[in-house]
């Protein structure tokens, strides 16, 4: 406790420079802690989202249906929103008729980067804060023990004889910057690497989806789409796209 008591103390009697640097990187650790639980939430749910999806996607189901019940649950997103995406495009390019097959693959293609770079923008959204915060935050808090070590060092300019006890306080202020800066930085830097990484894990399994979809709208791009009328709709154009699916 009275550990606690000095370091405020401390912070108090610092110099205005000190004083703002030590709130500044305060402010930036409440940020980067906002953020650390807030995408552990983010990229927590798109990771059970992508596993519940996949073991659906994969049981053997109509994918029809499955593009249906989707469509109207809404606001989809992760392997949901790339699934959804692919599967409109391509029964809605279907349902036209006249179409190439690779021209169906490529409108999904398309349509499933769409909805990849959307679902991944969403999933690094501030990101690029916390690897800020994690490589400013030393910096600025050496920059406060700088300022303050020489505040301390400029306050003896008229002292006749200077002594240890007299510019340790000073010095031991103008730490507590650095021991700020630390404190913010850490966490950020750890955070970052992390959820980097679980983001980049996620894209691996985006893209690899995408292929495994691709390949199975493949078989179904030369069979005879539905009649226009029955095409007014994504949902009705999905009918005539594929059934049932699994893995080989």
């Amino acid at each position: 406790m009275g550990g606690e008591l000095s370091i405020v103390r401390m912070v108090v009697q610092a110099s205005l420079v000190v004083q703002i640097v030590i709130g500044l990187l305060l402010a930036a650790s409440l940020t980067s802690w906002a953020i650390i639980f807030r995408k552990r939430l983010v990229v927590g749910r798109a990771q059970r989202d992508a596993d519940r999806f996949e073991t659906s996607f994969w049981s053997g189901g109509d994918l029809s249906s499955l593009y249906r019940t989707i469509e109207s649950r809404g606001n989809a997103t992760g392997m949901e929103s790339i699934f959804e995406f692919g599967f409109r495009e391509f029964a809605r390019l279907r349902a036209q008729g006249g179409i190439a097959g690779e021209m169906l693959l490529e409108g999904s293609r398309r349509a499933m980067r769409v909805a990849q770079l959307k679902e991944t923008e969403r999933l690094e959204q501030s990101l690029a804060t916390l690897a800020t915060v994690g490589s400013t935050s030393p910096y600025v808090g050496l920059f406060g023990t700088v300022w303050g070590i020489m505040s301390a060092f400029s306050s003896l300019g008229n002292v006749q004889q200077a002594t240890l006890a007299m510019v340790a306080p000073g010095i031991a202020e103008a730490l507590v910057a650095t021991a700020v800066g630390l404190f913010a930085a850490i966490p950020a830097v750890i955070a970052y690497n992390r959820y980097a990484d679980q983001v980049s894990r996620l894209e691996l399994r985006y893209d690899g989806f995408m292929e495994e979809l691709s390949t199975i709208l493949q078989r179904y791009a030369g069979r005879t789409p539905a009649p226009a009328g029955s095409a007014a709709t994504p949902a009705a154009a999905a009918a005539a796209a594929p059934g049932a699916t699994g893995r080989s």
